[in-house]
């Protein structure tokens, strides 16, 4: 029998009645309306990621899905619903924190493999039940996992494009973001965009299997491709979109009223041609790939950053499927410009954390600074830096 924790900041669900801390999120209402929403979609068990639809390892609010469903803010973790079940799988660098967000809705599973999951997951639905996710959430590999863990069991993994936690979010859900997607002015950047899409080009020449079109999911991708930068994600100099370059043509799938000016007249100053870029809807990625590949076409794309959902859509005699697309390869080969653009920005970040440390010196023997407000100081000298957009994370502080 596990012994009464004799903390407070923790839930106790042995206690009659249970403990909740002020830090656990009542989910009740949540887990009821999902509930509600897979009897209708026949599903006995839902499987809610906590990634977005390209793989990023920090995330919007609007994509927070775990968070909102379970009360559960770490960055990683898993959660599974059936009728009468909850449970979240996370690793030990966030036992604590979830056993002070999570309510006794909830049971805590100190893992995170797809295994253990899929052991769970075969005790709590029946023979013949359906298990279900938003192929749009899970990358080609995590696809795979939970169909061999589920293989030959008399489940069935379905996949649905309705997202299940957005129904039971329904308009609460923080909307999407509206910031401007800006250009990145070339003095940053050592070359062009159009430049950038003839190297790719003449890769796609060169290749053995001569591929038609490389798909582009990670967000970073296609805002190096463009020299284009936004704020979606914080931390992340990066906005939602995809893009599909062929030989010929150039979609970018994007919120087009979001676009500056600058941005705008960028991508359509090659038009009409081959490097005209054809702004599209965000969402109608899927609906123009389909299309796309009913062609004599092979589409190329990175696995690492392609979710399922995408990548079954294309026929898999019409895929090249690697790692890493080539983009993100001409990405991580810095030029000339950028390497001297790399050690300047360095030298601009030591700076500011030098000034820091003198001032740690001169202000902790007065016994006023602590590790929340020395991270403030920090942030703010590196503010003050010329040609700062922010921190690329959090401060991470300790003392003692």
């Amino acid at each position: 029998p596990q012994v009464p924790s004799t903390r407070n900041d923790i839930r106790d669900c042995s206690a009659d009645p249970p403990y909740l801390p002020p830090t656990a999120t009542n989910t009740t209402a949540r887990l009821a309306a999902l509930r509600g929403i897979m009897r209708t979609h026949g599903v006995h068990a839902y499987i809610v990621p906590s990634t977005d639809a390209h793989m990023n390892e920090y995330i919007s609010k609007r994509d927070a899905r775990l968070g909102w469903l379970t009360g559960f803010t770490g960055s990683a973790g898993t959660a599974v619903v059936t009728q009468d079940k909850a449970a979240l799988w996370t690793d030990s660098r966030y036992w604590t924190q979830a056993e002070r967000e999570l309510d006794c809705n909830w049971e805590l599973q100190r893992t995170t493999s797809i295994e253990s999951i899929g052991m769970w997951i075969l005790k709590a639905v029946p023979a013949e039940g359906n298990v279900s996710l938003d192929p749009f959430l899970f990358s080609i590999d995590t696809w795979n996992s939970y169909s061999q863990a589920l293989h030959g069991s008399g489940r069935t993994l379905l996949p649905l494009e309705t997202n299940l936690v957005d129904q039971a979010w329904s308009d609460q859900r923080p909307l999407p973001s509206s910031s401007e997607i800006y250009s990145l002015p070339a003095e940053f950047t050592g070359s062009s965009w159009q430049e950038k899409v003839v190297g790719i080009r003449q890769q796609m020449e060169q290749h053995v299997r001569r591929p038609t079109a490389v798909l582009l999911s990670g967000l970073e991708e296609t805002a190096w491709l463009f020299n284009l930068r936004g704020d979606d994600i914080p931390y992340n100099p990066v906005f939602y979109s995809y893009t599909l370059l062929t030989n010929t043509t150039i979609s970018l799938f994007v919120d087009e009223s979001r676009l500056s000016a600058a941005a705008r007249e960028s991508l359509r100053s090659g038009c009409p041609g081959p490097l005209c870029v054809e702004l599209q809807e965000y969402g109608q990625v899927g609906a123009h790939l389909r299309y796309y590949t009913e062609g004599n076409v092979i589409v190329w794309l990175g696995t690492e950053y392609t979710t399922y959902g995408l990548y079954s859509i294309i026929p898999q005699e019409k895929l090249l499927e690697e790692k890493y697309s080539p983009v993100m390869i001409a990405k991580a080969v810095k030029n000339t410009h950028e390497q001297e653009m790399l050690r300047a920005a360095h030298v601009r970040d030591a700076v500011a954390v030098i000034q820091y440390l003198l001032w740690l010196e001169k202000t902790v023997p007065q016994g006023q600074v602590d590790e929340f407000s020395g991270a403030q100081h920090i942030d703010a000298l590196r503010w003050a830096q010329e040609h700062s957009r922010g921190p690329s994370f959090q401060s991470i502080s300790a003392s003692g």
